[in-house]
């Protein structure tokens, strides 16, 4: 006799169900899709992390997913029934990727048409998946991963960008589950032994950053309630350390929220100004800041129209931005976003660039950065500034700066971080980031 799922595992497949239209349907980022569902914060932890991975595997998978099912269908299944479409998605990324048992992993799609009252589709469903657990991991080992996970546009830019063998290599790393990164206080070293993790190149004077191999509930690790470390990419440590020594300097951080740059600089000594527009944002950048120990000044506003009423002597502006460099992380950025979104993004960030160089002091220095793969959004943004501003300098970054890699760094001596970068521990997010000193 078959066990049946577990009631439980039935209302995580639900909620990732209710991920998938939220995101895939409606176009939302799935961080928000958690957010919202009161039924995923009374799951388990265990049942929620179960949840959360068979919507990234999904979407993480969506090319390969929907290429096996059309090869199953006789015909794709329309607007309508986008969710029969999405627990058969399901059904796949448990029986290829995620090892369920066929049964479970069929059953429980069976009984999700019916609570979702397109039980018609029942036959289609069980008759589907049972092809693909027979024949579906040989389909899936013959196909070309990346490139079939990749919106063509995507691929395409990249390929323009920086080439078709580190093209490739971009979206394969997008296909592999990333590790946790978080950036210690203090010694590094004895967080690495004490968390089962390794030090990362990218040091500090303050502290530095510990990979965790594997993926646990944050919370419930040692240090995090007593506010010794907090998680943040190794790639997203270093624009706030192009800033240099900021000890007793007033320095805004814009865009700051979720708040880990605010933190470095806070605990570099910087007298630091936290600006972003939302109140939200602002409000769990207070939280974080606060259980870390650390001290800035937070200030709620357009970011694009505020003046301080003081000459900062530094600014961070990490930009709003495409978010390409963090496909590892967020899967779903490669499907939410479109050609033209980069295309307005890189005018919004434009006009906040120029804005952040007014607000300057005479002598200070600027960091731009942001975690997006896309050059309109990075070395194009500080070409067409150069050649526009005569009071700007681009000031080339020091290997020493980010841990000897050499890699990184532009021919002009920006930062350029590509997610196979530290391939051997697992690599980093897609960011860019420049240097600007405002002359005298």
């Amino acid at each position: 006799m078959q066990t049946q799922p577990t009631i439980s595992a039935e209302s995580a497949r639900l909620c990732a169900l209710g991920a998938l239209v939220h995101t895939l349907d409606k176009h939302k980022p799935l961080d928000s899709a958690w957010a919202q569902d009161r039924h995923f914060h009374s799951l388990s932890p265990s049942d929620r992390a179960f949840a959360q991975m068979l919507a990234k595997t999904v979407i993480r998978r969506t090319g390969q997913i929907d290429a096996i099912l059309n090869g199953f269908m006789e015909r794709p299944l329309g607007a309508k029934a986008s969710r029969i479409m999405h627990i058969l998605r399901l059904g796949v990324a448990q029986l290829i990727w995620l090892e369920t048992p066929p049964h479970a992993a069929v059953h429980s799609a069976v009984e999700m048409t019916k609570q979702v009252k397109m039980e018609k589709f029942s036959g289609l469903v069980n008759a589907v998946l049972k092809r693909v657990s027979r024949e579906g991991l040989a389909l899936a080992n013959a196909q070309d991963a990346a490139k079939l996970n990749t919106p063509e546009w995507l691929w395409k830019s990249w390929e323009t960008a920086y080439g078709a063998e580190a093209a490739r290599k971009i979206a394969e790393m997008h296909l592999r589950e990333p590790p946790l990164d978080i950036t210690v206080k203090s010694d590094p070293a004895y967080w690495a032994k004490e968390l089962g993790g390794v030090v990362l190149p990218i040091k500090s004077d303050f502290g530095g950053s510990v990979r965790l191999r594997e993926t646990r509930n944050i919370t419930q690790l040692k240090g995090f309630s007593e506010g010794s470390w907090w998680v943040q990419d190794l790639a997203a440590t270093i624009p706030a350390q192009l800033l240099g020594n900021v000890h007793d300097k007033r320095v805004i951080d814009l865009c700051a929220a979720p708040g880990g740059k605010t933190a470095q600089l806070a605990l570099s000594g910087a007298k630091v100004s936290a600006v972003d527009r939302s109140k939200e944002r602002i409000a769990m950048l207070k939280t974080n800041v606060h259980r870390l120990q650390l001290q800035a000044e937070y200030i709620t506003t357009d970011v694009s129209k505020w003046l301080p009423n003081f000459a900062p002597e530094a600014i961070l502006l990490d930009a709003p931005c495409s978010a390409t460099g963090t496909l590892r992380r967020h899967p779903d950025v490669a499907w939410n976003r479109r050609p033209e979104d980069v295309v307005r993004l890189a005018e919004t960030q434009a006009k906040m660039l120029r804005h952040a160089l007014d607000m300057l002091g005479a002598g200070g220095t600027l960091v731009y950065s942001v975690c997006s793969l896309q050059p309109e959004e990075g070395e194009n943004q500080i070409t067409a500034l150069l050649k526009e501003r005569k009071d700007v300098t681009l000031i080339p970054v020091n290997p020493a700066v980010i841990g000897g890699l050499k890699e990184c760094i532009t021919s002009r001596g920006e930062i350029r971080t590509l997610p196979f970068h530290l391939e051997e521990l697992d690599g980093m997010d897609g960011f860019f980031a420049a240097v600007l000193k405002k002359r005298d």
